[in-house]
């Protein structure tokens, strides 16, 4: 059940530098336990200390905002693509 897991430039310390990474889970819960079992600490930047999403961090799961889908318990089918986006905030 491997997905490809896109990881933003401010995460890439804990992935080694690495753009992309695969992790195994049938739904995102298990793809961030995944990739933090590989990438320790991780996990802690996309989820707040209730195990919740990060306000201003963005996840999607083959282009879907998994906040308007089933959240943490999105599936992620073999070969799904998960997208971590830090949120920009600005203006003029």
């Amino acid at each position: 059940m491997a997905v490809s897991v896109r990881i933003p430039t401010i995460l890439r310390t804990y992935t080694g530098g690495d753009s992309e990474v695969s992790a195994e889970g049938a739904n995102l819960a298990e793809v961030l336990e995944d990739l933090d079992a590989r990438f320790p600490g991780v996990k802690a930047r996309i989820l707040d200390e209730d195990g919740k999403l990060r306000r201003f961090v963005n996840v999607y799961v083959n282009n879907d905002d998994v906040r308007f889908e089933q959240d943490l318990a999105t599936p992620t089918p073999p070969g799904a693509e998960v997208s971590v986006i830090p949120a920009v905030a600005g203006g003029c």
